[in-house]
């Protein structure tokens, strides 16, 4: 069970429904802020950049605790940690006041117990499918030994879309996953990442894409992950006894009043109208969500094969006449990607790019497929910069109560791109071949150059030398031999297709 500071975090997760309200004319329905904003913007979208932890986490507290009919949520990463658990029981408590719950989560990366699972989806109001069951959920470890041997393609394809919708009308989608170090809430390692806060007309594509993975047969519920007998599947039961007390666990470790601080109390009676103020500083325009389609193209045998994301971030690349600036935490060029590039810069176009360096990443095989290829991209003409793991801008990104005395190594992990200072992309994809060919992504296509603009100062705040090092100056001597060695081993092995 998470540590006593870890539950603070409840409070951030129902800050906004305990006082975002009280004493407003829009309490009888706390909803209709965002139908008044999208009535004054017909056939647009708009949107705002939760740039931080707190604010990512507070947008889908208050969409969570204010959904009238409907939650969808796709996520790649749904961890059991202090955030995971929170998330769950909001979705609950949404369940249990009559919104329809519909969650897709990942097999690989789903650690909640198998009964817990079960208990949640045997909920009326809640539904969850686990995509692409090759792993984990109801499969025991000689099948996932037998999957890796007769479908390799089928094992290394993973939905890395990340979608929060709620009533069909507003949605968050970008980097964040449901774990703690996506929010800030690691204290020892955490991301810096980003999200957008969608509403208006690109949600309805939103939501069709996910009613697409939903009928998709990749996607399967999870009763009949467990009902299997023999040997190749697992077979689960749950009681209605056992259902309810894992309901009122839930329930309990979320309502514990004996974690409540003053520094907490504090940031919700300062925060009343925070919802609000982000849906009248929305950016309205026209807006393409981006996305693949459930298994992510036709091939079977091979690792290639593109997608639409992919295609549609080549176009944006394609187009670019003055400048393209990327955050993108793994960096992996396919050919593709280099001839791409290589044009680009041919017809006088400057390409700044922001990745980890090897002394903050969280992936050290895919800092070898980029090690690989340093050199190469440098000379190419690519201005690279390496992320720091203790950035200059760290306590400013780290902007809440009750921050670790010492705070924790910082990775990137935004996935955004800037091009001729008046298009955003902000999403899921990495440029890498993982996202390029066997992920689904997602990601949303902003044409407004204020909200570029806005996008490329993060960027290139992150970009500055007291919080990047330049890739030119060879920023791995800042790391052990030790890691050095290990990250030389991995750059032995023939692992691109995959990274």
């Amino acid at each position: 069970m998470p540590n006593r500071s870890a539950l603070l975090i409840r409070w951030f997760l129902l800050g906004v429904l305990l006082c975002g309200v009280a004493g407003r004319a829009a309490a009888a329905s706390p909803m209709a802020i965002i139908d008044s904003e999208i009535a004054a913007h017909p056939q647009q979208t708009g949107i705002h950049i939760l740039d931080t932890g707190e604010q990512a986490l507070r947008a889908r507290a208050w969409l969570a605790d204010h959904a009238q009919r409907s939650i969808e949520v796709q996520y790649f990463i749904w961890s059991t940690d202090n955030i995971g658990i929170l998330a769950t029981e909001a979705l609950l408590r949404a369940a249990e006041r009559g919104v329809k719950v519909r969650v897709i989560v990942v097999d690989l990366l789903i650690d909640a117990p198998d009964k817990s699972l079960l208990a949640l989806a045997k909920h009326p109001n809640v539904d969850i499918r686990i995509y692409n069951p090759q792993h984990h959920v109801g499969t025991p470890f000689y099948k996932r030994a037998l999957n890796v041997v007769t479908d390799f393609r089928g094992v290394n394809q993973r939905m890395h879309d990340k979608t929060f919708i709620v009533d069909g009308q507003v949605a968050i989608t970008g980097g964040r996953n449901m774990a703690d170090e996506y929010f800030d809430y690691d204290r020892e390692y955490t991301f810096r990442d980003r999200d957008a806060l969608v509403m208006g007309e690109a949600v309805k594509t939103m939501r069709a894409n996910f009613d697409t993975f939903w009928a998709s047969k990749l996607a399967v519920p999870v009763e009949s992950l467990y009902d299997g007998w023999g040997l190749m599947q697992k077979n689960v039961k749950v009681g209605d006894a056992e259902v309810q007390q894992i309901y009122r666990e839930l329930h309990a470790y979320a309502d514990k009043p004996e974690n409540f601080a003053p520094a907490v109390r504090a940031a919700i009676d300062a925060t009343p109208t925070a919802f609000e103020r982000l849906a009248r500083e929305m950016a309205w325009g026209r807006v393409e969500f981006i996305h693949d389609t459930p298994g992510k193209n036709g091939k079977r045998w091979s690792l290639g094969g593109g997608g639409k994301s992919s295609a549609a971030l080549a176009r944006l690349v394609s187009g670019a006449r003055e400048s393209i600036v990327i955050q993108s935490p793994y960096l992996v060029l396919s050919d593709n990607a280099k001839a791409l590039f290589k044009a680009a810069i041919a017809r006088g176009v400057k390409v700044r790019i922001l990745t980890n360096s090897l002394a903050s990443t969280d992936n050290m095989q895919a800092f070898s497929g980029y090690r690989s290829q340093r050199k190469s991209l440098l000379k190419m003409g690519l201005d690279i910069r390496e992320y720091k793991p203790d950035p200059a801008n760290r306590a400013m990104l780290l902007s809440r109560a009750n921050p670790p005395a010492t705070p924790p190594v910082f990775a990137l992990h935004a996935k955004s791109m800037v091009v001729d200072d008046k298009i955003a992309f902000i999403g899921t994809f990495n440029f890498d071949p993982r996202s390029e060919n066997l992920n689904t992504e997602v990601g949303v296509i902003v044409h407004h150059a204020g909200l570029a603009q806005q996008l490329q100062g993060m960027i290139e705040t992150d970009m500055r030398p007291e919080n990047s090092w330049s890739a030119a100056d060879e920023p791995d001597q800042y790391v052990p031999l030790t890691k050095r060695g290990q990250v030389r081993l991995w750059q032995l092995l023939p692992l691109k297709p995959v990274l």
